[in-house]
């Protein structure tokens, strides 16, 4: 593969002068997923995951998320036929916001899940909204019901729910690995028939140049104060980056990659999973990084809900998930980038992803075919 330094084709304009913003756009300095963290040591994963969600600065930014979080109240309360006296489970329900729409949508009985220490604030915020107590009942029957709890060690006090609602989507939609706990709320309480919200996500793939970046962050180690650093550059460069990409910076097609539907997808088939892609370059430019990033849809009502994380779309917590190349690929419109994108559970962490991808490049300027790893932690 052609490196930066290299003279560029005529066609193509030069990779650090193009006029597109890096992918630092909105969100301040772009933040590699293990600098997120910043849990004791004497913790484990699993102990660091339920505390991290316990502190109210994680559900702030997640409430303020307009995007995320009217979509739920949009797909709750636009279809309130779907939602009235029915059963619902919301997993992982946090500060309860999904367990009051829910319940203001009529549903006879709300069952919120949460492990986290913020149940004890969720029962005190629904009880301050009263929504502890139907105030329209005949009796005094209880709407909401914070459960402290892992969703795999309690019993709820029904044995089926009608639907249930989950924000379980993580960076690179499946991080964290709380889709496999849906799946088990799924397949032990969801009535035949039931629903669930959101009932589809899709994970997409595209290519950006981003050089401004790659400058400022990457190749900056190799010569620091005059001492080469390359050691630490290489452990950058096998960093996913978190962070949002300009629109602009989109130089190829989009590929889909994954396609879940929540309602039939097994824990079998997210364990570990690969996908082929082709990305067709859409000008003559570099290629310096994929951007991964998904949809969700809520498709079972009358009034359907969609959103996006993608370059193109208004900004969201979860961003979009960039994995830079070890070089830069020079590509000439019309080219095609392709390879395989392999994506497992970390054996020793769960909650962690490991992807590996495979590029191939056969164009006038470039050539390569390798495979690189990265660790999503």
């Amino acid at each position: 593969m052609s490196s930066p330094a290299a003279s560029p084709p005529t066609a193509l304009p030069a990779a650090s002068t193009n006029g597109v913003a890096p992918a630092v756009v909105s969100s301040g300095e772009a933040t590699p997923v293990s600098e997120l963290k910043n849990g004791a040591a004497d913790v484990t994963a699993a102990d660091y995951y339920f505390q991290s969600y316990s502190h109210f600065g994680i559900h702030e930014e997640m409430l303020k998320d307009k995007v995320r979080t009217l979509a739920y109240r949009k797909a709750i309360l636009n279809n309130q036929a779907l939602f009235r006296d029915k059963v619902v489970l919301d997993v992982g329900c946090g500060t309860g916001i999904l367990c009051m729409f829910a319940a203001k949508a009529g549903a006879k009985a709300v069952y919120g899940i949460e492990c986290a220490s913020i149940a004890v604030q969720a029962k005190q915020i629904v009880a301050d909204n009263k929504l502890d107590h139907s105030q329209l009942a005949r009796d005094t029957q209880r709407i909401i019901t914070i459960i402290q709890g892992k969703v795999e060690d309690i019993e709820l006090p029904v044995p089926h729910v009608d639907i249930i609602v989950s924000e379980w989507m993580g960076y690179f939609l499946l991080y964290e690995s709380m889709l496999d706990t849906v799946l088990y709320a799924r397949d032990k309480w969801l009535s035949p028939g039931g629903l669930i919200l959101p009932d589809r996500c899709t994970m997409y793939v595209c290519g950006i140049e981003d050089a401004e970046y790659r400058t400022a962050k990457l190749d900056w180690w190799s010569s620091v104060y005059g001492f080469k650093m390359s050691a630490i550059q290489r452990m950058a460069v096998q960093e996913p980056l978190v962070d949002t990409a300009n629109a602009k910076q989109v130089c190829t097609s989009t590929c889909k990659l994954l396609d879940v539907d929540v309602l039939t997808v097994s824990r079998a088939e997210m364990h570990g999973w690969e996908r082929d892609f082709t990305l067709r370059m859409e000008r003559d430019d570099y290629v310096h990084a994929y951007v991964v990033y998904f949809t969700c849809d809520f498709s079972l009502g009358k009034d359907k809900v969609h959103f996006s994380t993608g370059p193109a779309a208004p900004y969201t917590h979860w961003k979009s998930t960039i994995l830079y190349l070890d070089e830069p690929l020079t590509v000439c419109k019309g080219e095609t980038v392709s390879g395989v994108m392999r994506v497992r559970k970390n054996d020793k962490n769960p909650r962690d992803l490991d992807i590996e991808v495979d590029t191939r490049l056969a164009g006038k300027h470039d050539k390569c075919s390798n495979t690189k790893m990265f660790r999503l932690r």
